[in-house]
């Protein structure tokens, strides 16, 4: 089983974060990731709401084995269907966005903080990191 859900960075179809979010699901009802944020929150609301699917038809499928590919066909299939340039314009967005005012910058140092204690290290030690993909990436041992 895995650790953690897949790097919001690892694209299906194009879409950053749709991978994540479906092995978030498959983790939580696996009662694996109880203090993730999910759905209503975050990344995964940023998600649903930039596609407009609705994630209580969407969960059942994940949790009944949709593979990747079928999962993604039922996303192009009940989403408000983006191009490809919306896509690809959002996943960039969202890859690349930091802290975007003074309490955002204070939860981003504080999830450095929490990372840092976690790993017993001081926060000057960690790798430099700008985007919140980074400090995902960070918490989960990718960086």
């Amino acid at each position: 089983m895995m650790k953690y859900p897949r790097s919001p960075k690892a694209l299906l179809g194009g879409i950053a974060h749709l991978g994540r979010f479906i092995d978030k699901i498959r983790l939580r009802s696996a009662g694996k990731i109880q203090d993730y944020n999910y759905i209503t929150v975050g990344f995964d609301k940023y998600l649903v709401d930039f596609l407009q699917i609705d994630p209580k038809s969407f969960e059942p499928l994940v949790l009944a084995g949709g593979t990747d590919e079928d999962l993604l066909v039922w996303v192009k299939a009940n989403s408000r269907k983006p191009s490809d340039q919306e896509i690809a314009q959002w996943s960039q967005g969202l890859l690349s966005s930091g802290p975007k005012d003074a309490a955002a910058h204070q939860r981003f140092q504080g999830r450095l903080q929490d990372i840092a204690t976690k790993r017993g290290v001081p926060v000057a030690s960690l790798p430099p990191v700008h985007t919140w993909v980074d400090v995902i990436e960070l918490d989960e041992e990718r960086l």
